[in-house]
């Protein structure tokens, strides 16, 4: 087990990063998660099979359509459709996959957490990157205190 500000330290650590669930609605929390990371010098991809464009980039249908891969996907869909983001990450070759969670339910699906630490991802099942480092401001970090006041965020991740 690790803190889930050693792993969310990692994560944000990685050059390249897909935000799966950026809409063409500027005003989504994926599409501020996906301008924050873009902001703080991430090579940063946009995941929507609707959409071919979002926040004046390329948008990709599936994480495995972008060359060259990448070494984390946030996720910021509903549970169910996390569930087939994680199987494409897993078939993509991901190693590490954050489902985001704030004050709703967000992305947290127990069958896409399962499913990719069984395929060996590390899984931050919770809070946003916009909680940590760079990317934060003091409201996500306002957020990620009460989060964790309330046990809605894990304290661990499992490595």
């Amino acid at each position: 087990m690790t803190t889930l500000r050693h792993a969310a330290e990692e994560f944000l650590a990685q050059p390249r990063i897909a935000v799966a669930g950026v809409s063409r609605d500027s005003k989504q929390p994926a599409n501020l998660i996906y301008r924050r990371l873009r902001d703080s010098h991430h090579k940063v991809y946009a995941v929507n099979p609707n959409a071919e464009e979002v926040e004046g980039d390329r948008s990709y249908a599936t994480v495995s359509e972008i060359a060259g891969g990448v070494d984390g996907v946030v996720v910021v869909t509903t549970p169910e459709a996390a569930e087939g983001v994680m199987v494409d990450c897993v078939n993509a070759g991901v190693p590490r996959v954050w489902l985001h969670r704030g004050i709703g339910p967000g992305s947290i699906s127990e069958h896409a957490i399962a499913y990719g630490r069984e395929h060996g991802l590390s899984v931050i099942a919770g809070g946003c990157p916009n909680m940590f480092g760079a990317t934060s401001d003091p409201g996500h970090r306002c957020m990620l205190a009460m989060l964790k006041l309330t046990r809605k965020i894990p304290r661990d991740v499992a490595a």
